[in-house]
């Protein structure tokens, strides 16, 4: 007989919010957690059953910890995948699988194979330095990110002119046709061994312009259904081309005359889908576990209109973090603080998150907004 859901050890590489908020979930279905983080007091570290302090990057650390465990996942996309690797030929599930995890590392990989496989995305080339910039044909102004390592806003710089290129990135990067888009939307899909895929309803984000992190997200989004139904269906063709098992985050554009192109993607819970605890019937988070355990997926429709808030350090305050008006806004009915035991905060650090629901969804975006300027993470 096949082993039962709470018979198998969930072993995470990272400990931070989204490792966290799995737990959270995991707890519910009897799941051992086991995480490994190289901070010593990250957030996962009181309500894992397992914490272990070391480095996700570790060839040796990676391979060790993944002994322990019987399915292994991830809550970030840097780790060492050559260890994930050997555990899957040693027979350890790993979900993502890590061909997955090395595909999405390298954004200049990822586009091309957006490009292989038809999914509408913005052009780009691959550049390797400077001078491959300084001959690039590409008009500007560009995006220039970072092949590797570039995450939360970090790792994408603007190009303006060549005049720019002095403080350009000197490293292996893709250069992007600047979109000009209507909006930022994203799609998260579910895969579970079987094939079977749910999709999660379109969300509309608004971004930090100085952060350039996810600030402000609405879901379910307003656009026309078939603009909606088309961008859950390219979010399901990328899962199917990658043949992934876990949750996928497909960020898109929505352009000015209506196309939809991938911006990017991530092969894990995500940013823009929080609002699913308490704004639809199962959680991302809930639904990733029912992906990598091969159970039947739930149910995403949304319950009611759900904006999600990121709770961002405020400039200027670094050290034990404080969370200033705490009291005035947990006195509006339909908000949900989600605080993700971060003891300091810095400016720009998601410290938390919050959700305002309502049936009416100009009252939630009214509450929304008042929550963000009220709300502040001080030291």
């Amino acid at each position: 007989m096949a082993k039962q859901i709470s018979e198998l050890k969930l072993g995470i590489l990272g400990g931070g919010q989204l490792g966290r908020m799995l737990i959270q979930q995991a707890i519910n279905y009897n799941v051992t957690s086991l995480v490994l983080d190289p901070d010593p007091d990250a957030p996962c570290k009181h309500i894992a059953n397992y914490f272990e302090n070391g480095s996700i990057t570790d060839f040796d650390t990676v391979y060790n910890f993944g002994k322990k465990a019987d399915i292994i996942t991830i809550e970030i996309e840097k780790v060492n995948i050559d260890a994930l690797e050997q555990l899957e030929k040693e027979g350890k599930k790993v979900f993502p699988q890590s061909r997955v995890i090395r595909l999405i590392q390298d954004k200049g990989v990822q586009k091309q194979f957006f490009k292989e496989n038809d999914i509408p995305t913005s052009p780009f080339q691959i550049v390797n330095t400077k001078e491959d910039m300084e001959n690039s044909q590409f008009q500007f102004p560009y995006i220039l990110k970072l092949r590797k390592d570039g995450y939360d806003g970090k790792g994408v710089m603007k190009i303006n002119s060549a005049a720019d290129l002095d403080k350009a990135f000197d490293a292996p990067c893709i250069i992007e046709k600047l979109v000009d888009f209507e909006k930022e939307v994203a799609v998260i899909v579910a895969r579970n061994a079987n094939g079977d895929m749910k999709t999660f309803p379109m969300v509309e984000m608004e971004f930090n312009p100085e952060a350039n992190l996810v600030e402000f997200l609405i879901s379910p989004s307003t656009f026309a259904e078939s603009l909606q139904q088309k961008a859950e269906n390219i979010a399901k063709n990328v899962a199917s081309a990658m043949n992934i098992t876990g949750i996928l985050a497909v960020e898109m554009f929505v352009c000015k005359d209506g196309e939809l192109l991938v911006n990017e993607v991530a092969p894990r819970p995500h940013n823009s889908g929080h609002q699913t605890i308490e704004g639809n019937y199962v959680s991302q988070f809930e639904q990733h576990l029912r992906s990598i355990y091969n159970l039947p997926l739930g149910d995403t429709s949304s319950i009611t209109n759900a904006i999600m808030i990121n709770l961002l350090g405020e400039k200027g305050y670094e050290g034990v973090a404080k969370y200033e008006n705490l009291e005035k806004i947990l006195a509006i009915d339909g908000v949900y603080v989600h605080l993700y035991g971060k003891k300091y905060t810095k400016p720009f650090r998601k410290m938390g998150h919050a959700t305002i629901v309502d049936i009416d969804r100009d009252k939630a975006i009214e509450k929304a907004r008042f929550v963000q300027k009220t709300l502040r993470v001080i030291a």
